[in-house]
């Protein structure tokens, strides 16, 4: 039988105590407080996000100012209060810290620290783009999603083909504007391969900016064939990450059977008790 390895890197799951409870809640299990968490989590996120929208108006941040400085940072708070968290709870506090989230987790809370400590640093980097950097919170959406985790897994599953396909995609745009550049010519709009190149990135993904078009026929005619490859070009890797994404739904297992003794998850279905302490399993209702 073919086990699906979790998503989740191995961080480490702490023997026992708050740690352990905190880990089952931050990143481990499913259970009722860990969704309550979760969902709690989420709220923060987008509200966070439309604080940092808003803060970018200038006559909204001109008359609610306050508001908006004391909304960023009971969310910079309670950001960094969950970070510390999560790097208290796990037995490899570094490697959390280096992973992808973790560094997303840095980012988040960093801006507003730095718009305090470094107000006059306009040489190094203006405060209102530290703000904007807050932006990066809407990253962690997916960290609270089980289902991004199916998608993940279609996209690491078919990353080889991707690359692929993504090589052969840019060996025809280097062929479509070199072509177009000897077709066209300086005269038309094409000044150089690299234009014509951007020119053939813009047709085959079907935008169409008309910023720069061919007027010869035959021009003309390799626009069309562009085109009408360009549909292929779109629909090809969404078709491979959707199979693969299937195929990663169905070998998952569930329900997912938690253990309320010591937290370990990933029990099969019709399982009895815990294959890690021997205690006995919930029943799938009561989770």
């Amino acid at each position: 039988m073919n086990v699906v390895r979790p998503l989740k890197r191995d961080f480490g799951r702490p023997d026992h105590g708050w740690r352990r409870r905190m880990y089952a809640i931050l990143v481990d299990a499913e259970t009722d407080a860990a969704r309550h968490f979760n969902a709690a989590m989420l709220s923060a996120i987008i509200f966070s996000v439309a604080v940092v929208m808003l803060d970018s108006v200038e006559a909204v941040r001109a008359r609610e100012l306050l508001v908006l400085d004391i909304l960023e940072w009971f969310f910079t708070l309670l950001f960094t209060a969950e970070y510390i968290v999560r790097l208290l709870c796990v037995e490899r506090p570094l490697r959390y810290a280096l992973s992808f989230f973790g560094i997303i987790d840095l980012v988040s809370i960093l801006p507003t620290y730095l718009g305090l400590l470094l107000p006059g640093f306009h040489v190094l980097v203006d405060v209102r783009l530290l703000r904007m950097l807050r932006i990066f919170r809407i990253v962690k959406l997916p960290l609270y999603f089980n289902e991004s985790q199916v998608l993940w897994r279609g996209l690491v599953r078919s990353r080889h083909r991707i690359m692929v396909f993504l090589g052969v995609v840019l060996i025809l745009i280097v062929v479509l504007g070199t072509v177009m550049y000897l077709v066209e010519g300086p005269s038309n709009g094409f000044t150089s391969i690299p234009v014509s190149m951007y020119w053939a990135v813009v047709t085959m993904t079907t935008t169409g900016y008309g910023d720069i078009h061919p007027k010869t026929a035959l021009g003309q005619f390799i626009t069309s064939l562009a085109m009408l490859l360009g549909y292929g070009v779109i629909a090809f890797p969404a078709a491979m990450i959707g199979a693969e994404a299937a195929t990663a739904t169905r070998q998952v297992r569930r329900p997912s059977r938690v253990c309320l003794q010591c937290h370990s998850e990933g029990h099969d279905a019709d399982a009895t008790y815990c294959r890690h302490c021997g205690e006995p399993l919930p029943p799938v209702d009561a989770q």
